[in-house]
């Protein structure tokens, strides 16, 4: 299937500028068969307290219809990226990938010639469930954020719907999650702190302060991301781009209209945690009540946090192999890393 390696496409994501030449020869290593590629994270954009990208690691995540062609292929090409996993062969990397975890396969401080990547490999039917379902919400979390696109999708495949279709369960979800009246900022960091919440990651071996440094430098990126979004909900929320302000209406009849666009996973995860005394009731029943609940946005959060923490687990524990023992002790000494900088000048700001 053909794609586009890009220089300036609008797809829901940002593109402003044309790939740099790092991104150019990053993309040169793969083979050239992706659906869709993009790079997130600080070494995509700068966030607040790094003083540039250029030094941190470069995160991608790499789209494919065939997982065991493409680790086939990237075995030729790549042989050293992958750990001891990679003598069982592409058919049990690819097993390995599409039964575990939040079916991607990492590769994880591969070096090159201008630092250090990590770059995830997942199906286009995975990541499609993820987008669509946040069957997950691990790649469908990552993409509630500004991405670096380096490879798009055909104009006819799937993942351009399902691409849209994720921002709009964010914006669902957010808007449930928020009082009547809000700033710009906390609508974004809400969207931006889904995929964060309930990771265990957060609590151990995280910056506390992730979220923020992600919106603040950002703000322009994540307006231009959602703007589309707001006269389809005209009904139900206004934002004033002049004042930054946002308001919504909050009523059990707009909470029932978010709470039916919630994805699938959310709803199934609401309806169990609503009928847990043992009573049995049906989506539409428990949405009404729900909606009239003054917990309604609680509810809401902790169907997302059992979503995300489920997922971060099983896929930080599916690292350790598909990284190797040594690079996922230095990976995770990194991040306790970043953690305990956090903490400093937190406490130093106090």
């Amino acid at each position: 299937m053909a794609t586009s390696r890009l220089s300036s496409v609008r797809l829901f994501c940002d593109t402003r500028s044309p790939l740099t030449e790092k991104f150019q020869y990053i993309l040169s290593l793969f083979p050239q068969d992706l659906v869709f590629a993009f790079s997130y994270g600080s070494g995509a954009f700068q966030q607040h307290g790094h003083k540039s990208t250029e030094e941190n690691v470069v995160d991608l995540i790499l789209v494919v219809e065939d997982a065991e062609a493409f680790h086939e292929l990237n075995l030729e090409r790549n042989w050293k990226h992958y750990s001891s996993l990679k003598y069982l062969g592409p058919h049990t990397l690819a097993s390995f990938q599409e039964k575990w975890g939040a079916r991607v396969y990492f590769n994880t401080l591969v070096p090159y010639k201008h630092g250090l990547l990590k770059y995830g490999v997942v199906s286009s039917s995975a990541i499609i469930a993820d987008l669509l379902d946040w069957e997950w919400m691990y790649i469908s979390g990552r993409l509630h954020k500004p991405v670096m696109p380096l490879v798009l999708p055909d104009a006819n495949h799937p993942i351009r719907s399902a691409l849209k279709h994720n921002l709009q369960n964010a914006m669902h979800t957010a808007l449930l999650l928020l009082p009547d009246n809000f700033q710009e900022e906390n609508l974004y960091q809400t969207l931006a702190g889904l995929s964060y919440s309930g990771d265990f990651r957060m609590s151990f071996g995280e910056d506390r302060n992730k979220v923020k440094n992600i919106v603040r430098p950002q703000i322009e990126r994540f307006r231009n991301l959602y703007a589309s979004f707001w006269p389809g909900l005209a009904a139900y929320a206004e934002f004033n781009s002049t004042t930054g302000r946002c308001e919504q209406d909050t009523s059990p009849a707009a909470r029932i209209y978010h709470l039916n666009l919630l994805p699938k996973k959310i709803q199934q995860t609401i309806v169990h945690e609503w009928n847990r005394n043992g009573r049995w009731q049906d989506v539409e029943d428990v949405f009404r009540a729900a909606a009239h609940d003054t917990e309604c946005p609680e509810l809401v959060k902790e169907a997302v946090q059992k979503t995300v923490k489920a997922s971060s687990w099983t896929q930080s524990l599916k690292g350790i192999p598909t990284a190797g023992f040594i690079k996922s002790i230095r990976y995770g000494f990194s991040k306790i890393n970043k953690m305990w900088k956090s903490l400093q000048k937190t406490h130093g700001e106090s």
